[in-house]
């Protein structure tokens, strides 16, 4: 999980204790990651998705947090794994660094539009033309308890699908062509699309989109170097 400077205390205290819940999908892995990818896994909280990824064959993947007190657990928990805090952009990688990022329930821990517009950015950079870009997030629900709680802090937040929880923390459902278009302007091109339901960590059940998106541009122009980090 991610979310912007504003809201981090909550991922520092009461949200780091969590478990999450967003589970991966086998088949859409195997159809459009290879085992060899380079993979960012930007939100990645205690490192659950990427500790998942290494034990199904990917071992070039790295996890990338704004919370320290994730980043902690994750360690603790995945001593094996490379995850690292980051607060803010740029990432210290090079364009193109790698073939492959995930996204999962981190957006809708980012409320605001500029927020995401700069996460979903910063992935168009380093993920390298041809390469994909796997989201994952909660859509606007249509039952009752969300129907209302999206209209109480609709004036708080100016933004339907904007809410609080009892335990203090800030999330955002989407319209799924908001997630389209935030892919769109960061220069990736929907290529498939599932839906389905999945547990949520406070008990409850949501539906939720999967989308994977492919970095536009010639993947040969990509590929002509081994990208190494970055400097500095």
């Amino acid at each position: 999980m991610t979310s912007p400077q504003d809201f981090l205390g909550f991922w520092e205290t009461t949200g780091s204790a969590k478990t999450f819940t967003h589970p991966l999908d086998p088949e859409l892995l195997k159809a459009y990651l290879p085992r060899d990818a380079r993979v960012l896994d930007y939100g990645c909280g205690y490192g659950r998705l990427t500790a998942e990824l290494a034990g199904l064959g990917y071992h070039r993947v790295r996890g990338v947090d704004v919370s320290a007190a994730l980043i902690a657990r994750g360690r603790r928990e995945h001593p094996g794994l490379e995850l690292m805090r980051w607060a803010g952009f740029p990432l210290p990688f090079e364009d193109g660094f790698f073939d492959a990022a995930l996204l999962f329930a981190v957006l809708t821990c980012v409320p605001r539009d500029a927020d995401q517009s700069a996460i979903v950015g910063e992935l168009g950079r380093l993920v390298r033309p041809g390469g994909v870009l796997y989201l994952s997030d909660v859509p606007v629900q249509d039952d009752a308890l969300n129907r209302e709680r999206y209209a109480r802090f609709a004036g708080r937040y100016g933004t339907y699908g904007v809410f609080e929880t009892p335990d203090g923390g800030v999330f955002r459902h989407h319209p799924p062509q908001r997630l389209r278009a935030l892919l769109r302007a960061a220069g990736f091109g929907v290529v498939a699309e599932r839906t389905g339901s999945v547990a949520t960590p406070d008990g409850r059940t949501a539906e939720r989109l999967q989308i994977i998106a492919r970095r536009e541009g010639s993947p040969e122009a990509g590929a002509r170097r081994e990208p190494g980090p970055a400097s500095g």
